[in-house]
């Protein structure tokens, strides 16, 4: 008996790393799954059916239920499309994994609007166009008198949350409003049963071997036996956990890396100033100078 028996997930970009082992595990904890990629490279061009078929085999293989989806989550219809085939096939939603990405890295002067519209399109519209079609189903089947128990995971990144890469503004911007989304829809669902989390993973996949400055550091060579903090298996039983029925947690974001698991907190004051009438530019030159 696994923990996600009789329950249907569907998880984006789950051809290769991060989503990949989110999938793999869910449909080893009982969930029948299904495997959405398009298959595109780094960037998002281009697309492969190969990937998505690649893990249902290697899901089938194991005694576990998938089908395959390449549908564009950046699409409204592609992502309607995928909860639909979830439904169809399953013949219910339970679970969603937002996790499918791109890359296109740049500094703000040099980057061009394709590269920030695309990475914004995938990744922030690419999560809410997902979750508003599978909230749009779990909404209809609440007011049907049924008894939901849907769980969505998220997911944002440490450059959206509280670090600071330079090149990726685009990538950062993103996962920002991921983070912030998740709070909102959070509070939103839970009147139809339905819990909304994210986390902020930390681990080995294609996207991060390619972002400089830290690809060496994800490419390292860990010995044999020693475990291996930036394998993407380290970060799926955090998923499952948030995916199964029962899970308390809603409105959630946690920060995964490896052995370690962080809940995060939004923006906080760190210091204020007040006047007792209209500010005077002579004021603010004096005190706010000093957060310069």
């Amino acid at each position: 008996m696994g923990t996600l028996d009789g329950r249907v997930a569907l998880v984006t970009g789950a051809g290769r790393g991060i989503g990949r082992a989110h999938a793999l595990l869910l449909a080893a904890e009982g969930a029948r799954v299904v495997v959405n990629d398009l298959g595109g490279s780094n960037s998002g061009d281009g697309a492969d059916a190969g990937p998505a078929q690649e893990v249902v085999e290697e899901i089938r293989a194991a005694g576990g239920s998938a089908v395959a989806n390449t549908d564009n989550v950046a699409s409204w219809t592609g992502a309607k499309s995928l909860v639909d085939q979830a439904v169809a096939e399953f013949g219910r939603l339970d679970i969603v994994v937002n996790n499918a990405g791109i890359l296109r890295d740049a500094f703000v002067a040099a980057m061009d609007e394709s590269e920030f519209d695309s990475v914004i399109a995938v990744h922030l519209k690419g999560h809410f166009a997902v979750l508003h079609h599978a909230a749009e189903y779990w909404k209809e089947r609440s007011k049907a008198g049924e008894q939901v128990a849907g769980s969505v995971i998220n997911t944002a990144s440490a450059s959206g949350t509280f670090a600071v890469n330079a090149g990726q503004a685009n990538y950062g911007a993103a996962k920002a409003g991921i983070a912030a989304m998740t709070l909102v829809a959070a509070e939103e669902l839970e009147r139809y049963g339905v819990r909304v989390n994210a986390i902020a993973p930390v681990a080995r996949t294609r996207l991060t071997l390619a972002t400089p400055g830290m690809g060496a550091i994800f490419a390292a060579e860990v010995p044999a036996g020693e475990f291996d903090a930036f394998d993407p298996a380290a970060i799926a039983p955090v998923v499952a956990y948030l995916a199964q029925e029962k899970c308390p947690l809603n409105g959630q974001v946690l920060a995964v890396q490896g052995g370690a698991i962080q809940r995060l907190g939004g923006w906080t004051i760190d210091e204020t100033i007040e006047t007792d009438g209209p500010w005077l530019l002579a004021d603010l030159e004096d005190r706010l100078g000093d957060w310069g």
